[in-house]
């Protein structure tokens, strides 16, 4: 009886020390994997990149995609920067409102029903909710005010009836100041 008893006693002590050291290594693991210290120098650089990064996104205009698709914008020689507002984009085929499209056109023209006198129903629902949206923001933020303004963004053939209309609805909305956007282009240099 006594080696039996001696031996259980040997692996009591046999399996109390593996389960110490089991224990000490899993200890080992996760004290390796704990952050001790944080390098804030790191951190900083890092917040600083992806500031910039923010930032120069932020800067990017909505009229910049005005050459992409089916719209060719009229080429001048200014030397504004478009300004944020609200971008209504006239196609031979469509009028969008922020790249959305309110209202399906025919060969450059209106469908059946879809004016009103001068005022174009479909525009005319869109802008509302649009200039709703900017209102509430207007109220909710004074740095942000609403300013009225409307970026149209129309391709070079769009006829003029087309063009009046979609400013007449766009002034029923309260978008009266508009910008036409344009592509940039070279001055032509003049010789001396």
């Amino acid at each position: 009886m006594d080696d039996a008893a001696a031996v259980t006693e040997e692996q009591r002590r046999w399996l109390a020390s593996r389960r110490a050291a089991a224990r000490r290594r899993r200890k080992e693991r996760e004290s390796a994997l704990e952050i001790r210290d944080l390098n804030l120098t790191a951190m900083m650089d890092m917040m600083t990149i992806i500031l910039v990064f923010l930032l120069k996104s932020f800067s990017a205009s909505t009229v910049a995609s005005a050459t992409s698709g089916d719209v060719r914008p009229p080429a001048s020689t200014t030397r504004q920067t478009p300004r944020e507002a609200v971008p209504v984009t006239i196609t031979s085929r469509a009028i969008l409102v922020k790249g959305s499209p309110v209202v399906t056109l025919r060969d450059g023209a209106f469908p059946e029903g879809e004016l009103q006198g001068r005022l174009v129903l479909g525009l005319d629902a869109a802008l509302k909710k649009e200039v709703a949206k900017l209102k509430q923001i207007a109220s909710a933020r004074p740095d942000a005010p609403f300013s009225g303004e409307m970026a149209v963004i129309a391709d070079r053939g769009v006829p003029y009836q087309l063009l009046t209309a979609v400013l007449y609805t766009a002034g029923q909305n309260g978008l009266d100041r508009y910008r036409f956007v344009v592509l940039q282009k070279d001055a032509v240099a003049t010789p001396p």
